[in-house]
């Protein structure tokens, strides 16, 4: 796969829409690369979460306990809180296909966002807008759950 190629398929991943083509072409230079054959785990519930992953090309299943398996094809972003902060992964992650992966560790993405600080800004309100809607649906679930306490 050529770099323009990996490039165009990691400015169509969640978050990485928000880079200019400077900071794709340093990620996509900088990023580890991944390959997995069928059935090979990529992690496991509970296991360090130390950065994302990109999908390349093939398809990665993600199931968390007693979960619907959710399956991630390319362009997909696998572990997005683990840009930013360093964590535990809250699934299994297995790979259904030949799959090749580019993974940006935290430290990567914090270098990257030093460096282009307009992409830390967008990718800061973008993360704000998202909590924002979570919290509204957290507040409309507690209503529903006062509303029927009181029946």
């Amino acid at each position: 796969m050529g770099l323009d190629d990996e490039i165009a398929i990691l400015a169509a991943a969640p978050v990485f829409e928000f880079f200019d083509s400077g900071a794709l072409r340093l990620l996509t230079f900088a990023g580890e690369r991944v390959l997995l054959e069928p059935g090979e785990r990529l992690f496991e519930r509970g296991d360090k979460a130390d950065g994302g992953f990109i999908v390349l090309s093939g398809t990665v299943e993600l199931k968390g306990p007693g979960g619907t398996p959710v399956l991630a094809g390319r362009s997909a972003l696998i572990g997005r809180t683990a840009l930013f902060a360093k964590g535990k992964r809250p699934t299994d992650a297995v790979a259904t296909s030949s799959v090749e992966l580019m993974r940006i560790t935290t430290q990567l993405m914090t270098r990257v966002l030093k460096e282009f600080p307009d992409a830390a800004t967008a990718i800061y309100d973008w993360l704000a807008d998202d909590l924002g809607e979570l919290s509204r649906g957290l507040e409309t679930v507690r209503a529903r759950l006062t509303d029927t306490k009181a029946r």
